[in-house]
Protein backbone atom coordinates (compact mmCIF):
# COMPACT_ATOMS: atom_id res chain seq x y z
CA UNK A 1 0.00 0.00 0.00
CA UNK A 2 1.42 3.54 -1.10
CA UNK A 3 1.71 6.23 1.45
CA UNK A 4 -1.54 8.58 0.93
CA UNK A 5 -0.98 11.77 2.99
CA UNK A 6 -3.04 15.07 2.22
CA UNK A 7 -0.84 17.26 -0.36
CA UNK A 8 -1.50 20.33 1.81
CA UNK A 9 0.13 18.03 4.83
CA UNK A 10 3.37 17.26 2.72
CA UNK A 11 3.65 21.24 0.89
CA UNK A 12 2.90 22.80 4.65
CA UNK A 13 5.26 20.31 6.44
CA UNK A 14 8.36 21.32 3.79
CA UNK A 15 7.48 24.90 4.04
CA UNK A 16 7.51 24.95 7.89
CA UNK A 17 10.40 22.89 8.25
CA UNK A 18 12.19 25.36 5.56
CA UNK A 19 11.00 28.26 7.93
CA UNK A 20 12.57 26.59 10.80
CA UNK A 21 16.37 26.04 8.98
CA UNK A 22 15.76 29.24 7.39
CA UNK A 23 15.34 31.18 10.65
CA UNK A 24 18.06 28.71 12.47
CA UNK A 25 20.81 30.62 9.71
CA UNK A 26 19.59 34.04 9.98
CA UNK A 27 20.10 33.28 14.10
CA UNK A 28 23.86 31.99 13.62
CA UNK A 29 24.77 34.48 10.67
CA UNK A 30 23.13 37.41 13.07
CA UNK A 31 25.85 36.34 16.44
CA UNK A 32 28.17 34.36 15.82
CA UNK A 33 29.04 32.49 19.38
CA UNK A 34 29.83 29.49 21.48
CA UNK A 35 26.73 28.12 22.66
CA UNK A 36 26.32 27.00 26.05
CA UNK A 37 25.47 23.26 27.07
CA UNK A 38 22.02 24.56 28.46
CA UNK A 39 21.45 26.31 25.37
CA UNK A 40 22.36 23.67 23.19
CA UNK A 41 20.62 20.91 25.14
CA UNK A 42 17.05 23.57 24.70
CA UNK A 43 17.62 22.79 21.08
CA UNK A 44 18.13 18.82 20.76
CA UNK A 45 15.25 18.59 22.94
CA UNK A 46 13.21 21.02 20.54
CA UNK A 47 14.14 19.38 17.65
CA UNK A 48 12.96 15.80 18.99
CA UNK A 49 10.19 17.03 20.04
CA UNK A 50 9.58 18.35 16.80
CA UNK A 51 10.51 15.24 15.47
CA UNK A 52 8.09 13.36 17.59
CA UNK A 53 5.09 15.88 16.88
CA UNK A 54 5.67 15.14 13.43
CA UNK A 55 5.64 11.13 13.62
CA UNK A 56 1.92 12.28 15.64
CA UNK A 57 0.24 13.49 13.16
CA UNK A 58 1.68 11.45 10.51
CA UNK A 59 0.02 8.64 12.63
CA UNK A 60 -3.25 10.69 12.61
CA UNK A 61 -3.32 11.34 8.51
CA UNK A 62 -1.35 7.94 7.75
CA UNK A 63 -1.68 5.61 9.99
CA UNK A 64 0.62 3.88 12.61
CA UNK A 65 2.48 1.91 10.13
CA UNK A 66 3.56 4.79 8.27
CA UNK A 67 4.35 6.89 11.48
CA UNK A 68 6.22 3.71 12.89
CA UNK A 69 8.81 4.17 9.35
CA UNK A 70 9.20 8.07 10.07
CA UNK A 71 10.43 6.88 13.66
CA UNK A 72 12.61 4.21 12.33
CA UNK A 73 14.21 6.12 10.05
CA UNK A 74 14.44 9.39 11.95
CA UNK A 75 16.63 6.94 14.66
CA UNK A 76 18.49 5.00 11.88
CA UNK A 77 19.24 8.88 10.01
CA UNK A 78 20.31 10.17 13.74
CA UNK A 79 22.46 7.60 15.04
CA UNK A 80 24.37 7.51 11.23
CA UNK A 81 24.62 11.89 11.65
CA UNK A 82 26.17 11.18 15.60
CA UNK A 83 28.48 9.27 13.34
CA UNK A 84 29.21 12.67 11.04
CA UNK A 85 30.32 14.26 13.94
CA UNK A 86 33.31 12.14 14.76
CA UNK A 87 34.51 13.25 11.33
CA UNK A 88 33.36 17.01 11.81
CA UNK A 89 35.35 17.12 14.80
CA UNK A 90 38.18 15.67 12.67
CA UNK A 91 37.56 18.50 10.36
CA UNK A 92 37.42 21.14 12.75
CA UNK A 93 40.82 20.46 14.31
CA UNK A 94 42.67 19.66 11.12
CA UNK A 95 41.72 23.43 9.68
CA UNK A 96 42.00 25.30 13.66
CA UNK A 97 38.35 26.72 12.75
CA UNK A 98 37.64 29.13 15.32
CA UNK A 99 35.03 27.71 17.70
CA UNK A 100 32.80 31.08 17.81
CA UNK A 101 32.35 30.27 14.05
CA UNK A 102 31.75 26.12 14.17
CA UNK A 103 28.34 26.67 14.04
CA UNK A 104 28.24 28.52 11.03
CA UNK A 105 30.20 26.00 9.53
CA UNK A 106 28.26 23.29 10.77
CA UNK A 107 24.81 24.70 9.23
CA UNK A 108 26.29 25.26 5.84
CA UNK A 109 27.13 21.86 6.15
CA UNK A 110 23.86 20.60 6.70
CA UNK A 111 22.40 22.59 3.76
CA UNK A 112 25.05 21.07 1.79
CA UNK A 113 24.14 17.48 2.82
CA UNK A 114 20.39 18.16 2.40
CA UNK A 115 21.07 19.23 -0.82
CA UNK A 116 23.02 15.78 -1.57
CA UNK A 117 20.17 13.59 0.22
CA UNK A 118 17.50 15.32 -1.67
CA UNK A 119 19.35 14.17 -4.96
CA UNK A 120 20.34 10.57 -3.53
CA UNK A 121 16.47 10.28 -2.79
CA UNK A 122 15.16 11.31 -6.16
CA UNK A 123 17.47 9.11 -7.72
CA UNK A 124 17.03 6.18 -5.23
CA UNK A 125 13.38 6.57 -5.36
CA UNK A 126 13.38 6.08 -9.02
CA UNK A 127 14.96 3.49 -9.29
CA UNK A 128 13.14 1.28 -6.60
CA UNK A 129 10.20 2.21 -8.53
CA UNK A 130 11.69 0.52 -11.96
CA UNK A 131 14.15 -1.81 -10.58
CA UNK A 132 13.18 -4.36 -7.83
CA UNK A 133 16.49 -6.05 -7.84
CA UNK A 134 18.13 -3.00 -6.29
CA UNK A 135 17.30 -3.99 -3.21
CA UNK A 136 19.62 -7.06 -3.63
CA UNK A 137 22.22 -4.50 -4.46
CA UNK A 138 21.37 -2.24 -1.69
CA UNK A 139 21.20 -4.93 0.80
CA UNK A 140 25.15 -6.61 -0.50
CA UNK A 141 26.17 -2.38 0.04
CA UNK A 142 24.90 -1.86 3.63
CA UNK A 143 26.18 -5.56 5.07
CA UNK A 144 30.14 -4.24 3.45
CA UNK A 145 29.55 -1.15 4.93
CA UNK A 146 28.39 -3.02 8.11
CA UNK A 147 31.96 -4.51 8.21
CA UNK A 148 33.20 -2.13 7.21
CA UNK A 149 32.75 -0.09 10.10
CA UNK A 150 32.94 -2.48 12.71
CA UNK A 151 36.15 -3.76 12.28
CA UNK A 152 37.40 -0.18 10.35
CA UNK A 153 41.29 -0.34 8.96
CA UNK A 154 41.62 3.37 10.01
CA UNK A 155 38.92 4.76 11.97
CA UNK A 156 37.62 8.19 10.78
CA UNK A 157 40.93 9.58 10.11
CA UNK A 158 40.49 7.72 6.62
CA UNK A 159 37.76 9.82 6.21
CA UNK A 160 38.90 13.11 6.83
CA UNK A 161 42.21 12.02 4.56
CA UNK A 162 40.12 10.84 1.65
CA UNK A 163 38.50 14.84 1.21
CA UNK A 164 42.63 15.61 1.36
CA UNK A 165 43.11 15.22 -1.91
CA UNK A 166 39.81 17.02 -2.66
CA UNK A 167 41.67 20.08 -0.86
CA UNK A 168 44.80 19.75 -2.31
CA UNK A 169 43.21 19.98 -5.58
CA UNK A 170 41.08 22.96 -4.40
CA UNK A 171 44.60 24.50 -2.98
CA UNK A 172 45.73 24.21 -6.59
CA UNK A 173 43.19 26.06 -8.48
CA UNK A 174 42.30 28.94 -6.27
CA UNK A 175 44.79 31.50 -3.92
CA UNK A 176 43.71 30.36 -0.72
CA UNK A 177 45.28 32.83 2.43
CA UNK A 178 46.99 31.75 5.44
CA UNK A 179 44.52 33.35 7.85
CA UNK A 180 40.84 33.15 8.58
CA UNK A 181 38.70 36.50 8.05
CA UNK A 182 36.30 36.22 10.53
CA UNK A 183 33.28 33.64 9.21
CA UNK A 184 34.30 35.16 5.52
CA UNK A 185 35.12 32.67 2.24
CA UNK A 186 36.38 36.27 0.45
CA UNK A 187 39.20 38.40 1.75
CA UNK A 188 41.68 40.78 0.62
CA UNK A 189 45.11 40.42 1.24
CA UNK A 190 47.80 43.15 0.35
CA UNK A 191 45.62 44.39 -2.38
CA UNK A 192 44.80 41.23 -4.03
CA UNK A 193 41.25 39.46 -3.34
CA UNK A 194 41.45 35.71 -2.35
CA UNK A 195 39.77 32.99 -0.59
CA UNK A 196 39.48 32.16 3.33
CA UNK A 197 40.27 28.74 4.23
CA UNK A 198 36.45 28.81 5.09
CA UNK A 199 35.82 27.58 1.95
CA UNK A 200 38.22 24.69 1.89
CA UNK A 201 36.33 23.90 5.40
CA UNK A 202 33.09 23.88 3.30
CA UNK A 203 34.53 21.75 0.95
CA UNK A 204 35.96 19.26 3.31
CA UNK A 205 32.31 19.02 4.70
CA UNK A 206 30.46 18.92 1.83
CA UNK A 207 32.67 15.65 0.41
CA UNK A 208 32.16 14.20 4.25
CA UNK A 209 27.96 14.62 3.40
CA UNK A 210 28.53 12.90 0.42
CA UNK A 211 30.16 9.97 1.69
CA UNK A 212 28.06 9.50 4.13
CA UNK A 213 25.18 10.25 1.41
CA UNK A 214 25.83 6.89 -0.23
CA UNK A 215 25.89 5.30 2.99
CA UNK A 216 22.53 6.36 4.99
CA UNK A 217 20.16 6.63 1.82
CA UNK A 218 19.82 3.04 0.81
CA UNK A 219 19.74 1.95 4.99
CA UNK A 220 15.89 4.64 5.20
CA UNK A 221 15.31 3.15 1.76
CA UNK A 222 15.39 -0.41 3.82
CA UNK A 223 12.63 0.75 6.45
CA UNK A 224 10.56 2.84 4.04
CA UNK A 225 10.00 2.98 0.33
CA UNK A 226 8.17 6.52 0.88
CA UNK A 227 10.37 9.38 -0.68
CA UNK A 228 8.70 12.02 1.74
CA UNK A 229 9.79 9.68 4.68
CA UNK A 230 12.90 9.72 3.78
CA UNK A 231 13.56 13.19 2.98
CA UNK A 232 11.81 14.04 6.04
CA UNK A 233 13.00 11.90 8.79
CA UNK A 234 16.50 13.12 7.00
CA UNK A 235 15.80 16.90 7.69
CA UNK A 236 14.80 15.81 11.60
CA UNK A 237 18.25 14.34 11.90
CA UNK A 238 20.41 16.98 10.87
CA UNK A 239 18.43 19.57 12.39
CA UNK A 240 19.69 19.24 15.84
CA UNK A 241 22.97 17.74 14.38
CA UNK A 242 24.34 21.38 15.45
CA UNK A 243 23.54 21.84 18.51
CA UNK A 244 24.00 18.06 19.03
CA UNK A 245 28.09 18.42 18.30
CA UNK A 246 28.47 21.14 21.40
CA UNK A 247 26.44 19.52 23.87
CA UNK A 248 27.90 16.16 23.24
CA UNK A 249 31.38 17.81 22.79
CA UNK A 250 34.30 15.51 24.19
CA UNK A 251 31.81 13.05 25.25
CA UNK A 252 32.08 12.05 21.46
CA UNK A 253 35.98 10.19 22.22
CA UNK A 254 34.04 8.56 25.62
CA UNK A 255 31.50 6.80 22.61
CA UNK A 256 33.86 4.00 21.99
CA UNK A 257 31.81 1.30 21.11
CA UNK A 258 28.71 3.68 19.07
CA UNK A 259 30.41 1.92 15.88
CA UNK A 260 29.67 -1.38 16.54
CA UNK A 261 25.86 -0.17 16.82
CA UNK A 262 25.64 1.64 14.06
CA UNK A 263 27.28 -1.73 12.14
CA UNK A 264 25.02 -4.10 14.11
CA UNK A 265 21.88 -1.64 12.90
CA UNK A 266 23.39 -1.12 8.88
CA UNK A 267 23.60 -4.89 8.80
CA UNK A 268 20.37 -5.92 10.27
CA UNK A 269 18.69 -3.26 7.34
CA UNK A 270 21.05 -5.10 5.13
CA UNK A 271 19.49 -8.47 5.95
CA UNK A 272 15.95 -7.21 5.61
CA UNK A 273 16.95 -5.47 2.54
CA UNK A 274 17.77 -8.83 1.03
CA UNK A 275 14.39 -10.68 2.83
CA UNK A 276 12.62 -7.74 1.10
CA UNK A 277 14.19 -8.55 -2.23
CA UNK A 278 13.65 -12.24 -2.12
CA UNK A 279 9.70 -11.61 -1.50
CA UNK A 280 9.49 -9.77 -4.37
CA UNK A 281 12.31 -11.44 -6.67
CA UNK A 282 12.11 -10.48 -10.03
CA UNK A 283 15.56 -11.84 -11.58
CA UNK A 284 14.92 -14.80 -13.79
CA UNK A 285 18.42 -16.75 -12.76
CA UNK A 286 16.82 -16.90 -8.79
CA UNK A 287 13.79 -19.11 -8.03
CA UNK A 288 13.03 -18.67 -11.80
CA UNK A 289 11.78 -15.09 -11.56
CA UNK A 290 9.44 -16.19 -9.38
CA UNK A 291 8.34 -14.98 -5.48
CA UNK A 292 10.60 -16.16 -3.04
CA UNK A 293 7.39 -16.89 -0.59
CA UNK A 294 9.12 -18.11 2.72
CA UNK A 295 11.06 -15.08 2.65
CA UNK A 296 10.03 -12.97 5.97
CA UNK A 297 9.29 -9.63 6.04
CA UNK A 298 10.35 -7.47 8.71
CA UNK A 299 8.04 -5.53 10.54
CA UNK A 300 8.68 -1.66 10.89
CA UNK A 301 8.15 -2.39 14.96
CA UNK A 302 10.66 -5.12 14.85
CA UNK A 303 13.30 -2.62 13.26
CA UNK A 304 12.19 0.07 15.53
CA UNK A 305 12.98 -2.18 18.55
CA UNK A 306 16.13 -3.68 17.08
CA UNK A 307 17.92 -0.21 15.95
CA UNK A 308 16.43 1.67 19.47
CA UNK A 309 18.08 -1.64 21.16
CA UNK A 310 21.56 -1.57 19.06
CA UNK A 311 22.17 2.13 20.18
CA UNK A 312 21.10 2.06 23.93
CA UNK A 313 23.15 -0.84 24.47
CA UNK A 314 26.64 0.55 22.20
CA UNK A 315 25.95 3.81 24.24
CA UNK A 316 25.54 2.04 27.73
CA UNK A 317 28.44 -0.41 27.06
CA UNK A 318 30.90 2.75 25.90
CA UNK A 319 30.14 5.22 28.81
CA UNK A 320 30.26 2.34 31.66
CA UNK A 321 33.68 1.22 29.80
CA UNK A 322 34.59 5.15 30.21
CA UNK A 323 33.64 5.34 33.89
CA UNK A 324 35.67 2.11 34.49
CA UNK A 325 38.67 3.55 32.85
CA UNK A 326 38.14 6.73 34.60
CA UNK A 327 37.65 4.61 38.05
CA UNK A 328 40.61 2.92 36.92
CA UNK A 329 43.02 6.04 36.53
CA UNK A 330 42.32 7.37 39.92
CA UNK A 331 42.84 4.12 41.45
CA UNK A 332 46.57 4.10 40.06
CA UNK A 333 47.16 7.82 40.69
CA UNK A 334 46.17 7.30 44.24
CA UNK A 335 47.84 4.45 44.53
CA UNK A 336 51.08 6.30 43.48
CA UNK A 337 50.32 9.30 46.13
CA UNK A 338 50.61 6.87 48.69
CA UNK A 339 53.80 5.34 47.73
CA UNK A 340 55.50 8.86 46.78
CA UNK A 341 54.34 9.87 50.31
CA UNK A 342 56.03 6.84 51.90
CA UNK A 343 58.99 7.53 50.24
CA UNK A 344 58.94 11.19 50.40
CA UNK A 345 59.45 11.61 46.59
CA UNK A 346 56.58 13.20 43.69
CA UNK A 347 53.76 10.94 42.89
CA UNK A 348 55.04 11.61 39.21
CA UNK A 349 58.67 12.37 37.00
Amino acid sequence: MDLELPLWFEIGSLVVLTLILLADLLLILKRPHIPSTRESTLWVVFYVTLALIFAGLMWVFAGGEYAGQFIAGWLTEYSLSIDNLFVFVLIMSQFSVPRRYQQEVLMVGIIIALVLRGAFILVGAAIIENFSPIFYLFGAFLVYTAIRQAFPGGDHDDDAKREGFVVRQLRRMIDISDEYDGSKIRTVVGGKKMWTPMIIVFVAIGVTDLLFAIDSIPAIFGITQSAFIVFTANIFALMGLRQLYFLLGDLLDRLRYLHYGIAFILAFIGVKLVFHAMHVNELPFINGGEHIEWAPEISTMASLVVIVAAMAVATIASLLASARDRRTAATATAAASRVADEKGTPPTV
